[in-house]
């Protein structure tokens, strides 16, 4: 039996069924949800900046549409993209793709009013915890490392 050799987007597929994003097309998914003004339960708080998923938030109409890893095989960076000296819990930090968290992150797009928001969890010592943020097109960077 002859043996398959696989690329790295083949690996990708199969460790992550979820397409990768790119910076392109998580503009247009930002722009697109900054645009809906439906009511919403998704919508009770504003995620301006990354929050815990509070017990009472909807994740059932939460479906991931696309990854913002670039290699599963890889560990990425957990260095911040902070130039204007905001911080991780800065509602104005940027959202820079390549630099933590959000290189860890996958999009997510409610099924009941199309809001899009970054997730991601949290994992350190003893707990987990789930994140999330509102995908903002006005603070996406194509930062590189």
């Amino acid at each position: 039996m002859k043996q398959r050799n696989f690329t790295q987007t083949d690996r990708h597929t199969f460790m992550y069924p979820l397409p990768k994003l790119e910076i392109a097309e998580l503009i247009q998914l930002a722009h697109r949800s900054a645009q809906v003004s439906t009511e919403c339960a998704c919508a009770r708080a504003s995620f301006l900046c990354w929050e815990s998923i509070p017990v009472s938030f909807p994740e059932s109409q939460l479906q991931d549409v696309g990854t913002l890893m670039e290699n599963p095989f890889e560990e990425p960076t957990f260095v911040e993209f902070h130039p204007a000296g905001t911080r991780y819990e800065s509602s104005n930090a940027p959202i820079a793709p390549r630099y933590f968290p959000y290189n860890r992150c996958t999009i997510s797009k409610c099924l009941v009013c199309e809001r899009h928001f970054l997730r991601y969890t949290e994992a350190g010592g003893y707990f987990v915890d789930k994140r999330i943020r509102a995908l903002n097109p006005e603070l996406i960077v194509d930062a590189s490392i």
